[in-house]
């Protein structure tokens, strides 16, 4: 009894630091909680360079699809019939070697570029960089400056509220709508989707897709925005492997810009102990990914120059030099070299290796392409009937001889066959003709005296050759069945 007695002073002083401690815990998020951007509208010779990207990309998506080729579409993706067109150049299953090829050449310029100039391809070209930009336009021009969005969105809804938001959002969906509108155009004839229009008369594919695309485009460019950069762009996250102390980054000089603070227009910092950048956040108010580049080199960084224009545009009017914030590489900032001598940095072994690579197989691309047939040959062999015997006592076999004409003129064709003493071939069509980016299949029979052609399988050599240009010749193996 005494001993329990004792234990009851610890129990109480257990159960009080047990409650003490679940006081004081504080529950800790695993995700960052999303503050919406406000990004303010700047002038400048960079925003001018993205105005002039923005455009160009667009004009090409949108006006490439209307361009005509031969009486047809001058780009179609024409899955269904199994034909790539692009301008002249027809490019079918068998040559998706090439496809490979430009993948490849793709990621090693890439690498490259990287390399050299960073996130270039993110700042200017990039769709998601290039229709954020758009919906920003369509924000801007709906609700106003940065001042009026911040104000607007802490406003309790109301009737004006809604209506602004609602001709906001619709013409954000709309704009996507044709987005996707116009992708589909790519793979079925864009004029016929018009044509189509007003009767909605699409197919459950088309209208999938031109859905799909239009809605995403709406949901990253116009509600996620710089999430997907930060979060889901992979580019972001392996970028610090291709890039080294000589890649070209937008960077903040902080030995000229510190001690930062605000002063008097017209004072000279240095005789304030200070530095050139007087702390105003501009360059934070127009980075479209909300970052603050005098922190130093960040992932999320698009490298869109939005805050050397922010900064230029200050530095003016302070009667500062410019380029407090501008395009260097780390070692050019650290004075290992001059500015002047960043252009001669390309020359270092990783540059060179990529740009070899590039070159090695973009070269062997094009002259493997160039050297490409304008006609390509399938031979199929008749399995229902192996061998029949003709009335002359010969041995024969039948076959279809599959003619593909991947050039865009008509062309004409003779069939021959070797391999075996006495070989011939009969069809009904001494000359083939095929017309442009057309298939033509032709049953043929093989006929071989017996005497050679014994029991079992001999190999046997299908010639299609160009009766418009001898040198055109292409031989197909394939086998012939004896008794």
């Amino acid at each position: 009894m005494p001993e329990s007695l004792k234990d009851i002073p610890i129990k109480v002083e257990q159960r009080a630091t047990q409650k003490n401690a679940a006081q004081d815990t504080t529950e800790v998020s695993l995700y960052e909680e999303r503050q919406k951007i406000y990004p303010r509208s700047v002038k400048g010779l960079f925003n001018n360079w993205r105005i002039v990207f923005v455009l160009g990309t667009q004009l090409v998506f949108f006006g490439i699809p209307w361009l005509m080729w031969n009486g047809r579409q001058a780009v179609h993706f024409d899955l269904v019939n199994r034909q790539f067109h692009l301008f002249g150049l027809t490019i079918w299953p068998q040559d998706f070697v090439y496809l490979a090829a430009l993948l490849i050449c793709s990621a090693f310029g890439l690498f490259a570029w990287t390399t050299i100039a960073g996130r270039l391809w993110c700042g200017y070209s990039c769709p998601q960089t290039v229709y954020t930009e758009i919906m920003l336009w369509i924000e801007q021009w709906v609700e106003g400056d940065r001042n009026k969005r911040m104000r607007l969105d802490k406003q309790p809804m109301n009737l004006t509220k809604f209506r602004i938001k609602f001709t906001k959002h619709t013409l954000m969906v709309l704009f996507s709508l044709v987005t996707g509108f116009t992708l589909v155009g790519y793979f079925t004839p864009i004029r016929d989707l018009v044509a189509a229009a007003p009767g909605f008369n699409y197919g459950p594919w088309e209208t999938f897709w031109m859905f799909f695309y239009g809605g995403f485009t709406y949901l990253f460019a116009g509600m996620m925005r710089e999430q997907v950069c930060k979060y889901m762009c992979p580019y972001a996250r392996f970028q610090a492997v291709m890039f080294d102390a000589d890649t070209l980054i937008i960077s903040y000089d902080e030995k000229r810009g510190e001690p930062r603070g605000a002063r008097k227009k017209g004072l000279d910092p240095r005789s304030e102990g200070l530095g050139d950048c007087i702390n105003c956040s501009i360059c934070v108010q127009v980075c479209p990914v909300g970052i603050d580049i005098r922190n130093g080199l960040q992932y999320e960084c698009i490298g869109c120059a939005a805050c050397i224009d922010g900064c230029d545009e200050v530095m003016d009017k302070m009667g500062y030099p410019r380029g407090l914030i501008r395009y260097t590489t780390e070692n050019a900032l650290e004075g290992k070299y001059s500015e002047k001598e960043i252009v001669s940095r390309l020359k270092r072994p990783r540059v060179v290796l990529y740009s070899l690579l590039l070159l090695t197989i973009l070269i062997a691309a094009v002259v493997s392409f160039s050297q490409r047939k304008p006609f390509k040959v399938d031979i199929i062999r008749d399995r229902a009937s192996l061998v029949r015997e003709t009335d002359e006592g010969w041995l024969e076999n039948s076959y279809s001889v599959k003619i593909i004409n991947v050039s865009e003129r008509t062309q004409r064709f003779q069939l021959a066959v070797e391999g075996l003493p006495g070989i011939k071939l009969e069809t009904d069509k001494p000359i083939i003709t095929v017309k442009g980016t057309e298939t033509e299949t032709v049953p043929v029979r093989v006929e071989a005296d017996p005497q050679y052609a014994t029991k079992g399988s001999h190999e046997i050599h299908f010639v299609i050759q160009s009766a418009d240009d001898q040198a055109l010749r292409v031989e197909e193996k394939s086998s012939f069945i004896g008794e």
